[in-house]
C-alpha cells in the first residue's frame, strides 16, 4: 500500500480527534475546498483506512457497568498460518472486543467484556482456554479507566495551593 497524502493524513488526525467534524470544518482547519475533503473522506473509508466511526463512552457515569477483563494468552502458532487462524478463532467470539499480537511473554493479547465477573470468568474457562492452540492465559480486570483513546474521564482537580507573593 502506497503512502497517505499530507492532506489525508491531516483529515484522518482530525476525524481521530473528533469524528463528528463536517468537511466543510475540516477543509477550513486543512486549507482545501469542501468538496476534496469530502472525497478524500470516501477514499479513506473505501480503502478501509477509516473502518467505522465509534462513540467513547465514559462507563463510570453509567449505571450499566460491564466487567472489562485484559487476558494475555499464549498460544503454539498453525503450521501454515501461524497466530492468524487461532486470533480469528478468538475475536469471533461476541464477548471479545479486541485482539493484539503480541512481542513479549506472551502472543495475543485479547480484550473482552462482559456484564459481571463470572460473565467473564466463564469465556475464559468454557472457550479460551479449551481451545487447541492455547498454553495458557492471564486474566487483568480493569477497575478504572482513567483515560482511553486520548480522552481523559476524569475532571481535572482544581488547584488548591494558596497563592504566594514576595
Amino acid at each position: 500500500m502506497k503512502p497517505l497524502s499530507e492532506l489525508k493524513l491531516k483529515v484522518l488526525d482530525l476525524l481521530r480527534e473528533d469524528a463528528r467534524r463536517d468537511p466543510k470544518l475540516l477543509a477550513t482547519l486543512v486549507g482545501s475546498s469542501e468538496q476534496e475533503v469530502a472525497e478524500v473522506i470516501a477514499e479513506l473509508e473505501e480503502d478501509h483506512v477509516i473502518v467505522k466511526y465509534a462513540t467513547v463512552v465514559n462507563s463510570s457515569k453509567l449505571d450499566d457497568e460491564k466487567v472489562t477483563a485484559l487476558i494475555e494468552v499464549q498460544i503454539t502458532p498453525e503450521r501454515g498460518r501461524g497466530f492468524e487462524a487461532i486470533a480469528e478463532r478468538i475475536y469471533l467470539f461476541p464477548q471479545v472486543m479486541s485482539v493484539y499480537l503480541m512481542s513479549g511473554a506472551y502472543d495475543l493479547l485479547v480484550e473482552v467484556e462482559g456484564r459481571n465477573l463470572k460473565e467473564v470468568a466463564s469465556f475464559v474457562s468454557d472457550k479460551l482456554s479449551p481451545l487447541e492452540s492455547v498454553l495458557s492465559t492471564k486474566t487483568h480486570f480493569i477497575l478504572k479507566k482513567y483515560k482511553q483513546d486520548g480522552i481523559i474521564f476524569e475532571d481535572p482537580e482544581e488547584d488548591r495551593r494558596l497563592m504566594i507573593s514576595p
